[in-house]
């Protein structure tokens, strides 16, 4: 089973999601990845002002250890996560890092992944999307896979500039951090139901 969690920008909730799916369906051990990509000037081994331009400084993965250490990855394992594991990247430069993330996938049952652009390499079995009506800023890596949403989660805008209205005619549910909201769990619990089996191995261009 991978499952997905995106979202249309920045710090509008998507640890919160993944927490709440991991927390909601603890008994399926998840194992919990988060993608970042840094831009220009920004190391992906520790995520500080860098100016190296050296090929082992473009991919980082590590594991996180505790689950009090305030980062967003210790968030997954209070969750309930089994393993929780950061992937960093230099912006653009996912597809370097996709090897080591499908043998992740691959020998591991349950995986949840927080990210866009993982939707260009796989085809999940479930993928979320977080939205914040407020907020006007829509990610063009968000709205290049927006197609393959298969649900959103929060308030949804009249209309976001570049946004066909045909992507959104999605199934639409309320932020619930805990996963209390009966039609939320039970899509999310019908969706995991009937997954067919692993399909990461699909890669998307």
């Amino acid at each position: 089973m991978l499952v997905v969690v995106g979202g249309h920008t920045r710090n509008i909730g998507k640890t919160g999601v993944m927490a709440g799916v991991i927390g909601a369906f603890r008994e399926r051990e998840w194992v919990a990845v988060k993608i970042t990509q840094y831009g220009h000037g920004v190391c992906s081994a520790n995520g500080e002002p860098c100016d190296c331009a050296t090929a082992d400084h473009t991919i980082a993965i590590s594991e996180e250890r505790s689950a009090t250490s305030g980062k967003d990855t210790s968030r997954y394992l209070a969750a309930g996560a089994r393993r929780s594991i950061w992937v960093r990247t230099q912006q653009g430069e996912l597809a370097s890092a996709m090897p080591r993330v499908r043998k992740l996938i691959a020998e591991n049952e349950n995986v949840i992944v927080e990210s866009n652009s993982v939707l260009r390499f796989v085809r999940p079995d479930l993928a979320l999307f977080v939205t914040d009506a407020a907020v006007e800023d829509f990610k063009p890596s968000a709205l290049r896979y927006l197609d393959r949403v298969d649900a959103f989660i929060g308030e949804q805008r009249g209309s976001w500039a570049g946004v066909a209205p045909s992507l959104l005619k999605k199934p639409w549910f309320a932020v619930e951090a805990d996963f209390s909201s009966a039609p939320l769990r039970e899509f999310v619990q019908g969706k995991l139901a009937n997954a067919p089996g692993r399909t990461a191995s699909c890669e998307l261009r």
